[in-house]
């Protein structure tokens, strides 16, 4: 009895412990899923932090972050940077599909990932901080090898990039990364300074990357066991048949991404005050004055997100009010000149090309834009207020002037007919019948009109 016992007893506790690692693999959620494909902008953080957030609160297992980028905002970077070192949740960056690449700000977001993978045929690097738009005339192409180690770092930093002080930067920023993480330092800042990129294998040969893996399903099944450090402390990974959660921008990432360009918030913010006016000079019109209210919060809304110089912003709407001033004062063309002017300066100088990169406006938009809106809108403000002088067509106060005949003979006040109605007329002098006038002013129902 006592033997049958014990063997009861020994298979409960091993029935117990054999379900407990179930059952806290099931308390746990799946594994989210976030794909970033295209530039990292506003629009790409937010989406990227709420889906972070909502792993967090799921408590999955982990954070994929599937990017295929060409780079994008340096401020929009470090903000995502900032969110997956504070993560809770491990992040494993994954460089997919097969061709897609990790560039520029991708690079920095690979390197402060706690696992950092990619597809075969995939490329990671050229991280300096560039405008991308083209080369400037001094500048080299740029190689994918080690050659551009052994060349000149300095006259990388006075190209048409960035200063020497802002490279230094962003190469202290990749090392502290690579020290975080332990991946390879020197090529991370190599790839800051000089531009240079790496393919999937190499990537994985000099200890850039951790994983070279086909697909999420193979890279879920290689993490299984593996230790990653957190804020909070070592955890390791239990992702072997993991179920997966894809979430996939919504209507708000995909509304910010459109209205978070430098060039979409300009015109938006245009439209503003394109609607505004036309809704001054026509009071009771509505349409404009909404449409012009909804762009313009919008355009702000955009301003707020990027970073841009709000000098430039003040120096758009310096122009339009001087163009507006043109029309009611005239002074000669001056204030519509310094208007336009004041037009083309603020376009140019509310981004900062450096900062935007690839959401920089290009050099044809920046002015062609100012040329087109000074022009329209010192048309427009000019049609208005030549519809504002134009005289009365209607009313009482049309009849002015007007010419009409007495239908009796009157001294001082009779009947007369102006454009085909009776009246009551005063007249200064007497009128016969069919005798020509003309009425000089208007009291209550009674024209006062002279012969003529």
């Amino acid at each position: 009895m006592c033997a049958a016992g014990t063997a009861v007893a020994v298979g409960c506790v091993w029935l117990v412990l054999s379900v407990c690692p179930a059952a806290t693999a099931a308390d746990t959620g799946p594994v989210v899923i976030l794909t970033i494909d295209g530039a990292i902008s506003p629009a790409t953080v937010d989406y990227a932090v709420r889906g972070m957030r909502k792993a967090a609160a799921d408590e999955a297992p982990l954070v994929v972050l599937r990017i295929d980028t060409p780079g994008g905002l340096d401020t929009s970077m470090r903000m995502l940077v900032k969110e997956i070192l504070a993560s809770p949740v491990p992040v494993a960056t994954f460089v997919a599909p097969g061709g897609a690449r990790a560039a520029s700000a991708g690079t920095f977001i690979l390197y402060a990932s706690h696992v950092a993978a990619m597809a075969p045929g995939t490329n990671l690097g050229a991280a300096t901080p560039v405008q991308i738009g083209g080369p400037g005339k001094d500048a080299e192409p740029q190689e994918p090898d080690d050659k551009k180690a052994g060349k000149d770092r300095g006259d990388k930093s006075k190209g048409p990039a960035l200063t020497g002080k802002q490279i230094e930067d962003a190469a202290a920023y990749i090392r502290s990364l690579a020290q975080l993480r332990g991946r390879n330092a020197e090529w991370g800042e190599q790839a800051v300074r000089d531009a240079v990129s790496l393919s999937a294998a190499d990537a994985l040969g000099r200890g850039v990357i951790d994983l070279v893996v086909r697909d999420t399903p193979e890279l879920l099944d290689k993490l299984d066991g593996r230790a990653v450090k957190l804020a909070d402390g070592e955890r390791k990974l239990q992702t072997r048949d993991a179920q997966t959660r894809v979430i996939d921008p919504d209507w708000r990432t995909r509304l910010l991404a459109v209205i978070a360009n430098p060039s979409v918030a300009l015109i938006l913010m245009m439209i503003g005050i394109y609607g505004l006016i036309l809704e001054f000079a026509n009071p009771g019109f509505i349409v404009p004055g909404v449409a012009g209210a909804m762009c313009l919060l919008l355009a702000f809304y955009a301003f707020q997100l990027l970073p841009v110089d709000y000098t430039g912003i003040a120096l758009i709407l310096l122009g339009v009010a001087l163009i507006v001033a043109e029309a009611f004062a005239p002074s000669f063309g001056a204030l519509g000149i310094g208007g336009i002017a004041a037009l083309a300066f603020g376009t140019v100088i509310f981004a900062d090309p450096e900062e935007l990169g690839s959401y920089a406006p290009s050099t044809t938009f920046l002015i062609v834009l100012p040329a087109l809106l000074g022009t329209a809108l010192l048309a427009t403000v000019l049609l208005a207020l030549k519809a504002r002088r134009r005289p009365v067509v209607s009313g009482v106060e049309d009849l002015v002037g007007a010419r009409g005949e007495a239908l009796e003979d009157f001294a001082q006040e009779g009947w007369v007919q102006v454009r085909g109605e009776r009246w009551r007329g005063r007249s200064p002098a007497p009128l016969a019948r069919g005798q020509a006038l003309r009425v000089t002013g208007i009291s209550g129902l009674i024209l006062s009109v002279e012969p003529g």
